[in-house]
């Protein structure tokens, strides 16, 4: 069983710069691939970007592709989203998730197996 916990979100103008974190318990962190994705009301929960297991891979959604960098900490059992340039259309709850088959790349929220309790982000114009 793995907790994450987010942190890290907030009101920021447009332009703007936030860092996300997740924390992750639990000894098996290195050996999950992690995940950031966003949710607004009555829309489903979009992929933002993913970082395998061992940190040497990354992939992002297009919508925020050269803006958003994901990164891991696997002493500190942590995740990061960096988000720079952000924009209204940034605003959402952003949420970590953990893959137990890191083994293969997926956007698809199903194919995640645990979950943050999410963190705002509200990006002003």
């Amino acid at each position: 069983q793995v907790q994450l916990v987010e942190s890290g979100g907030g009101l920021v103008q447009a332009g703007g710069s936030l860092r996300l974190s997740c924390a992750a318990s639990g000894r098996t962190f290195s050996s999950y691939a992690m995940a950031w994705f966003r949710q607004t009301p009555g829309k489903e929960r979009d992929f933002v970007a993913r970082i395998s297991a061992s940190g040497s891979m990354t992939y992002y959604a297009e919508t925020v592709k050269g803006r958003f960098t994901i990164s891991r900490d696997n002493a500190k059992n942590t995740v990061y989203l960096q988000m720079n340039s952000l924009k209204p259309e940034d605003t959402a709850i952003y949420y970590c998730a953990a893959q137990r088959s890191a083994y293969y790349y997926t956007t698809r929220s199903d194919d995640y197996d645990y979950w943050g309790q999410g963190t705002q982000v509200t990006v002003s114009s």
